[in-house]
């Protein structure tokens, strides 16, 4: 599958923070990779997820719209989000990136 022929309706932002989420009813620990105003994408162990899974999450204290799993290749999958996100908290959570300037982001749990 090329993922990145799946057409977008918001651009991706990256990423790259631990969250604490909920997948179904498991929790789990996913690396956010990316996000947009429709959907993020995320990585956990391998066969964490399936498509059509429910996906919950708090990034940064906030509450990311309810999702669900579109896609899984591997450990990465990629979530729709059911509503949208605010641009303006999008802009929030990227603003408080690590300033380092190698594109790696804040590495804790939010």
């Amino acid at each position: 599958m090329n993922l990145d022929s799946i057409p977008r309706a918001s651009e991706r932002r990256p990423m790259s923070i631990t969250v604490k989420s909920r997948v179904q009813s498991r929790v789990v620990f996913v690396d956010l990779l990316d996000i947009s105003e429709g959907g993020c994408k995320i990585k956990a162990k391998a066969g964490f997820a399936e498509v059509g899974d429910r996906v919950t999450m708090k990034v940064g204290g906030i509450n990311a719209p309810l999702g669900s799993v579109a896609w899984v290749d591997g450990p990465v999958a990629g979530v729709a989000f059911e509503g949208a996100m605010h641009p303006a908290v999008i802009d929030h959570l990227c603003d408080h990136r690590d300033d380092r300037g190698n594109g790696q982001g804040l590495r804790r749990v939010l």
